[in-house]
């Protein structure tokens, strides 16, 4: 595994990077690094979707932006379990009534199809996903010390993918 040489953001909150758009997010991720190892991410971290491509220059942004941060959103974060240094597993926590735990993926460092620079991929081409949670390409980087930004995206290709939104896990709560 590579790490980055880039500098952390230290400070950075959920909060903060729920303010930025998507171009802002893009930079900031550009600029995130890998942990050393990912471990950083085991356990049940907070997640946090963030802005939506196409809608976060609209009047849409504020009230969605807002709806994320409400307890009463669905999506809580991603459970994580390291297996080494550079894989492990995981799945979504989904509160709908009662907290349930969807679609697991495998974490392994790949080339990013942001930048291909190293990322922390989430694979949920697993068994039992249905085929449009497989069609998902999820990655992760560090943006401050155990704050994680990843772009969710559309798999078009074997090596492309489409943006759909930007998302946040918080290792830090």
């Amino acid at each position: 595994m590579t790490t980055a040489t880039a500098t952390l953001h230290s400070g950075l909150t959920l909060d903060d990077l729920s303010a930025m758009n998507v171009d802002e997010l893009d930079a900031l991720y550009r600029e995130g690094t890998l942990p050393a190892s990912f471990k950083a991410l085991d356990g049940t971290p907070k997640g946090r979707m963030l802005a939506i491509r196409g809608i976060d220059k609209t009047f849409l942004f504020n009230p969605i932006s807002a709806f994320s941060k409400l307890s009463l959103f669905p999506w809580d974060g991603k459970s994580f379990s390291s297996t080494s240094a550079t894989t492990g597993d995981g799945i979504n926590r989904i509160n709908l009534v009662k907290q349930l735990n969807w679609f697991p993926f495998k974490t392994r460092v790949e080339p990013s199809v942001i930048d291909g620079k190293d990322c922390i991929y989430l694979d949920y081409e697993q068994p039992g996903n249905p085929f449009f949670i497989a069609k998902i390409r999820d990655e992760l980087r560090e943006v401050s010390p155990g704050l994680f930004l990843g772009p969710a995206m559309w798999k078009t290709g074997t090596n492309s993918a489409e943006l759909v939104l930007w998302f946040a896990i918080d290792t830090t709560h």
